[in-house]
């Protein structure tokens, strides 16, 4: 029975690759997933609890490899040229733009991490983001298409201290709240101070990075790592299928938004908001883990 979670933690880490990129919540996913394919990988009741609060944020490390893999010479600064090592400052400034954006996210994850989950993470408020941010995509979306106007920032190399502090305030919405994605709040504070959908899209990538693991850092020093081989072996496959569907999704992504705006996630966010308030209301979610 051990070994089957194992075999579980590839749907999880397919979940995850599709849900952490796509602006629709991949706690939304994993909530309904958590209940409907119970996860355990041996153990006790509370060393599953830990477990399981530990293999959701760890196996985005996978997500995370996919992005540093896809983007890796947009994203490392050190340069060959002419039998010398030189120094990309366009990727510094970048770099430096990114971690702004992550610094109002890391200071609360890191001062009330625990508190936020005990407050917020429930069905409800998950259900009320996905919808709440979906519409918010839905207005946007209309926003920008009566004004007409041109984005003003059209390249990852615009993005000035201005532009990477306000990412960085929508970036912290969705840390508190579950259900608003991390991508999904980015993107659409993207588009909000004008950046075209490639690039709030791009940034989203970017911050990615840092943020998954910071928290994936945290969850280790919180936790330990005292966990069987069935637990070590299910995080690390789970990490293996986020990381092959993440090179999928990200190009999917970047493709589909050259001809598309974010409308068809917004409408997936509403309907799937309205199936965890049926889920809660059935009594789903009142069950043991």
């Amino acid at each position: 029975m051990a070994w089957l979670d194992v075999l579980k933690s590839v749907l999880y880490g397919v979940v995850e690759g599709v849900t952490e990129w796509l602006p629709i919540s991949s706690t939304g996913h994993l909530l309904l997933l958590e209940r409907l394919v119970p996860f355990r990988a041996g153990g006790d009741a509370i060393s599953n609890a830990q477990f399981f609060s530990f293999f959701l944020v760890v196996v985005q490390l996978g997500a995370v490899l996919a992005v540093v893999v896809t983007f890796w010479s947009k994203l490392w600064p050190v340069r060959m040229k002419d039998s010398s090592l030189v120094i990309d400052q366009g990727i510094i400034r970048l770099w430096a733009m990114i971690l702004v954006a992550c610094v109002p996210a890391a200071v609360i994850g890191v001062l009330f991490d625990d508190k936020i989950e005990q407050l917020f993470y429930n069905p409800w408020t998950v259900a009320i983001m996905l919808i709440v941010i979906g519409i918010a995509f839905l207005v946007v979306e209309r926003v920008l298409k009566d004004r007409q106007k041109r984005p003003s920032i059209r390249s990852v190399e615009q993005i000035d201290w201005r532009a990477a502090i306000l990412i960085g305030l929508f970036q912290l919405i969705a840390a508190i709240l579950p259900g608003t994605s991390r991508s999904g709040a980015t993107i659409l504070g993207g588009l909000m101070i004008g950046m075209t959908r490639s690039v709030a899209a791009t940034f989203t990538f970017y911050l990615a990075v840092p943020v998954m693991a910071g928290a994936s850092l945290l969850k280790l020093l919180k936790l330990g790592t005292s966990f069987n081989l069935i637990q070590w072996l299910s995080v690390f496959v789970g990490m293996g299928a986020a990381y092959l569907v993440s090179i999928l999704v990200i190009r999917f992504l970047l493709a589909y938004i050259r001809k598309h705006d974010f409308r068809i996630f917004a409408f997936y966010r509403i309907a799937l908001g309205m199936v965890v308030i049926a889920a809660a209301l059935s009594g789903l979610f009142s069950t043991v883990r």
